[in-house]
């Protein structure tokens, strides 16, 4: 009883966690760029009972001994970074990438990085007076070269091309080359570690190569980006009630699994010589 009632706590542990990121992904579905959560489980140590030889019994077909497990257990949680609906927005600084890949943005003054699929971009003036662009919690937006978007003053207004470079467009009417727009492509999604607004870092201790590479658009690998569009959450409702309710009804059986182990060992004490 003790094994059977270890089996249903720690099952209902790893379905708790289950629970907590199907939340996460349903309060998430309208967030734009936002990539659902998928977790992987596996069960524990299993151990190898063997049965005396007075089990054997005349037309017994199984071998003797039985395998106690001992529950299992949510093992990795990594980002399904398949893409998402494009909904267009009209707008000059919203942008979309069609394909694999992120966006990177600098995150602090250490020079710090981190990726999203979030391309609501908007301008924003830093501390020395200069219009750069930025996400909409006000990281800049990493150029190519690793440096950030500039949007000078006198430019009227600002066209991205499909490969992600920033052209302005003068008051004289000239073009002016304000920068390209970088993006990476995750290598290892399950290296990457989801965090606050909607951003994915690489973790300390893991090279960033193992995790991402740099990317540039082109008609070879399917990469390009849309301005005047924002990509949607990859969440789709129908399939995350029904994982709900799956869940749900095993955390119910694991539950009663620990109630009647419970009750059991109730009576056992109970049972007088």
């Amino acid at each position: 009883m003790n094994s059977s009632m270890i089996n249903a706590m720690v099952s209902m542990g790893g379905l708790q966690q289950k629970l907590d990121m199907l939340a996460d992904n349903i309060a998430n579905v309208n967030t734009a760029g936002y990539k659902r959560k998928v977790g992987t489980f596996e069960d524990l140590l299993t151990t190898m009972k063997q049965q005396p030889q007075g089990f054997t019994q005349p037309g017994r077909l199984t071998p003797l001994g039985f395998n106690q497990g001992w529950g299992s257990r949510l093992t990795m949680a990594q980002p399904d970074l398949s893409q998402g609906p494009l909904q267009q927005t009209n707008q000059p600084y919203d942008v979309a990438i069609e394909g694999d890949a992120l966006f990177e943005v600098i995150t602090d003054n250490a020079g710090n990085r981190a990726y999203t699929r979030d391309g609501a971009f908007q301008t924003t003036f830093d501390t020395n007076g200069n219009n750069i662009l930025t996400t909409k919690d006000g990281y800049p937006v990493s150029a190519a070269d690793g440096t950030r978007i500039e949007i000078p003053a006198d430019v009227r207004s600002v066209r991205i091309e499909k490969d992600g470079s920033v052209v302005g467009l003068m008051g004289d009417g000239t073009d002016v080359r304000l920068g390209r727009i970088k993006l990476v492509q995750a290598v290892k999604p399950a290296l990457l570690a989801q965090v606050a607004d909607n951003l994915f870092t690489v973790p300390d201790g893991i090279n960033r190569t193992d995790a991402i590479r740099d990317v540039q658009p082109g008609a070879d690998n399917g990469i390009s980006v849309q301005q005047g569009y924002v990509e949607q959450s990859n969440v789709n409702m129908t399939e995350e009630m029904t994982e709900l309710i799956n869940v749900q009804r095993a955390y119910q059986l694991s539950a009663r699994a620990l109630s009647s182990s419970d009750t059991m060992m109730g009576l056992a004490n109970n049972l007088r010589a």
